[in-house]
């Protein structure tokens, strides 16, 4: 009866437990950009990318290419998907 109730006992620990860490992130889900917007505006881009307004600006017009989404006449920038085309180095290689 004692070894029955102990496992009761550990079933009921270990399922507040989980129910407790469950919901300590209920209403934040873990997500790695989560402190960056899923879009960034063109003019706000710069700030969020560490270069300044112009440099950003060289940026874009060297390479049109960049993935962004142009909704109503301003462009928007995908964070994951920039960082992603930043982060190749066959957008940088110099062309012989």
């Amino acid at each position: 009866m004692e070894i029955s109730l102990l496992w009761i006992g550990l079933g009921l620990a270990a399922l507040g437990y989980f129910l407790g860490d469950g919901l300590k992130n209920f209403k934040n889900p873990g997500n790695r950009f989560s402190e960056y917007p899923v879009l960034i505006k063109e003019k706000d881009l710069h700030s969020y990318v560490g270069l300044t307004a112009d440099e950003v600006n060289e940026l874009l017009q060297k390479y049109p290419d960049i993935p962004k989404i142009e909704l109503k006449g301003t462009r928007y920038y995908q964070y994951h998907h920039f960082y992603e085309w930043l982060s190749t180095k066959e957008n940088f290689k110099q062309k012989a």
